[in-house]
């Protein structure tokens, strides 16, 4: 791959190995319940692995949920959705820094695939929450933000990006984000869609970013983001039917062509 972004590259992986590289991404496994999400994060080839790409990617990582009725975690919890979700955490931190991935994401209600970053300091809000690319299964747009004291959760600061025909989300796009000192920069494919400054950000909270963050890839099903836009409450919080057949069709899954980060 020719890399796009030319400044001194701090992290790079286009999943061209065999297998998930460990020595840069962390595999989370979680048992318990959050933001109402319906899927509990395995460690298992069958949620993430790694394949040859089509004409435009060498290699992907592919994050794909699956069903798995009556699945019980180490903490004692039955789920029916397993997914998958990994981070950077210790093994590469950002302060400032453009953070960037080409991804291709799924449509269908309920879907809630994410790309973001995490401070690795503090408990959340404190320790800042940057959204740099969700969707909630609309093929239209995705969504960006950030969260800190004071503007965290439905009082985040937080734009859409909408496409136009025949664009959509299940095609491949470069989400960025660069982290500068005193502000924030959301593109997609090198447009501009959001811009929040930090005299913005202390006027409505604490600024929460001068720490360092990592960098978050997961994909979350049904949940209270997806049952905002869509409503749905059975058969599982935010996530139909529809959505759940397409899982166990092996319809659904999120591909990442690659994710680097270089120096503003």
């Amino acid at each position: 791959m020719e890399h796009l972004h030319k400044n001194t590259e701090l992290f790079f992986d286009d999943f061209t190995a065999p297998v998930l590289d460990r020595s840069k991404w962390n595999v989370e496994i979680t048992g318990e319940i959050h933001n109402h999400e319906q899927q509990a994060y395995v460690d298992a080839p069958e949620t993430i692995y790694l394949e040859k790409g089509d004409d435009s990617a060498n290699g992907v990582l592919v994050i794909q949920p699956r069903y798995a009725k009556g699945y019980l975690t180490p903490q004692g919890r039955v789920f029916d959705l397993l997914s998958g979700r990994i981070n950077t955490r210790s093994k590469f931190e950002f302060n400032r820094a453009c953070v960037s991935a080409r991804m291709r994401i799924p449509a269908g209600a309920g879907l809630w695939p994410a790309f973001w970053a995490l401070g690795a300091s503090a408990p959340w809000p404190a320790c800042g929450e940057i959204d740099i690319m969700e969707n909630v299964g609309e093929p239209d747009w995705v969504s960006v933000a950030i969260h800190g004291p004071g503007y965290s959760g439905e009082g985040a600061l937080v734009n859409k990006k909408y496409f136009s025909a025949p664009q959509d989300v299940t095609q491949w796009h470069e989400y960025s984000f660069h982290c500068l000192e005193d502000c924030f920069v959301f593109e997609i494919d090198n447009e501009l869609v959001y811009r929040v400054t930090r005299p913005l950000v202390d006027f409505v909270g604490k600024w929460a970013f001068d720490s360092s963050k990592f960098i978050i890839l997961n994909f979350a099903l049904g949940g209270i983001y997806p049952f905002k836009t869509n409503g749905v409450r059975t058969p599982y919080y935010g996530l139909p039917e529809s959505t759940v057949a397409s899982i166990q069709n092996n319809e659904i899954k999120l591909q990442v062509d690659w994710v680097q980060a270089t120096q503003p």
